[in-house]
């Protein structure tokens, strides 16, 4: 193995670390949300929701999915598409996993999925404006698009090529949301939408 291809082996080993860890935390956070709305009355019944084997077994049908699609886009990769593998997909790869983390880490207890057919608010919910909500309305969403994109340039495999056109199921669940935060939080909701935008942090807030 040449020099490049152990530092792409190293990488992509920190890589699949990080994801793990990532994807952990989040059901760590569900788990959490599940007991936190048996102990307060939901907005509405949340039926399947409320079953943490529901979140195993579409978390292990996502894997195996990941697993089976683990295909290479090329069977031979030029040496300067490695490079920019390197240079341009490994930032966004890493800034991606760091924005879910950063995003997801900030909601703490006021974390919980959604769905293309809605979302749920806790009792006493509160509205996060903080961290990485303060730029941008969608973090979590928009940290898993450049984890796709970084891991389409530097994988190179059809799971992350998949992983980006998740992003477009992620904002239909997000327009899901903003419409349970609009119920819930009414005019506040309304003035944080129009200071911050959905998708992409202006420079300006930077």
């Amino acid at each position: 193995m040449d020099l490049l291809g152990q530092i792409e082996w190293w990488v992509g080993l920190l890589g699949g670390i990080a994801i793990s860890v990532t994807l952990g935390v989040i059901f760590d956070g569900i788990f959490r949300g599940i007991k936190r709305f048996r102990g307060t009355n939901a907005p509405q019944p949340l039926g399947i929701l409320l079953k943490p084997f529901f979140y195993i077994l579409a978390g292990a049908g996502f894997f195996i999915l990941c697993w089976w699609i683990w295909l290479p886009l090329t069977a031979t990769p030029p040496f300067w598409s490695r490079v920019v593998g390197l240079l341009t997909g490994v930032p966004l790869l890493f800034g991606g996993i760091g924005l879910i983390l950063w995003g997801r880490l900030t909601l703490g207890r006021q974390y919980f999925v959604s769905t293309g057919r809605g979302a749920h608010l806790f009792t006493e919910h509160q509205l996060v404006t903080t961290g990485p909500y303060a730029i941008v309305r969608h973090p979590m969403y928009l940290g898993i698009l450049l984890v796709g994109l970084g891991g389409t340039l530097f994988y190179r495999t059809w799971t992350m090529v998949f992983i980006c056109l998740m992003y477009l199921g992620l904002r239909i669940r997000a327009r899901r949301e903003e419409e349970a935060l609009e119920e819930g939080f009414g005019e506040g909701w309304k003035e944080y939408q129009r200071s911050v935008p959905a998708w992409w942090p202006r420079i300006k807030k930077l």
